[in-house]
């Protein structure tokens, strides 16, 4: 038989391809299909160590850094339940998600990227009330759009 065309995996998303005359293709397809739906508009519950006692099917979590048990030697990866098992998805440069537990979005580039959040004006010599009061709705405009953990 002539050597497939493509390698196993696809080089971005690490997603398993089939060749002509592969039997169970439909592990291979699956898989897949299970890769994609955790990473097509990504949001995690949260980002965590260990992994949560009861996930539900389809429910992601960003590994922490220090992770023990299923998700050991997995740190910044993203751990999706499906059927019963861990799928975990090495990030790429560019993956954004959303992490439920605080609202914000984050994007990797090298590693996961989150701003920090800017503290709210005080003290000073000269107090401006309508620019303390413009700052602030700045900050929960950015804290509401996903772009800053909100206060």
């Amino acid at each position: 038989m002539p050597e497939p065309l493509f390698q196993d995996r696809t080089a971005r998303l690490d997603l398993p391809l089939l060749f002509a005359g592969q039997s169970q293709r439909e592990t291979f397809v699956n898989e897949t299909f299970a890769r994609l739906d955790a990473l097509l508009h990504c949001a995690v519950e949260a980002q965590q160590q260990n992994p949560p006692p009861a996930p539900l099917d389809g429910q992601c979590w960003l590994v922490g850094a220090g992770a023990s048990g299923a998700w050991s030697d997995q740190a910044g990866a993203i751990a999706c339940f499906q059927q019963g098992q861990w799928l975990f998805q090495q990030p790429r440069d560019g993956l954004r998600l959303l992490n439920k537990a605080t609202g914000q979005h984050l994007h990797h580039f090298g590693s996961w990227q989150t701003p920090g959040t800017p503290a709210l004006p005080a003290g000073g010599t000269t107090i401006d009330a309508q620019a303390r009061t413009a700052i602030a709705a700045i900050l929960a405009t950015l804290s509401a759009a996903g772009i800053l953990a909100a206060q």
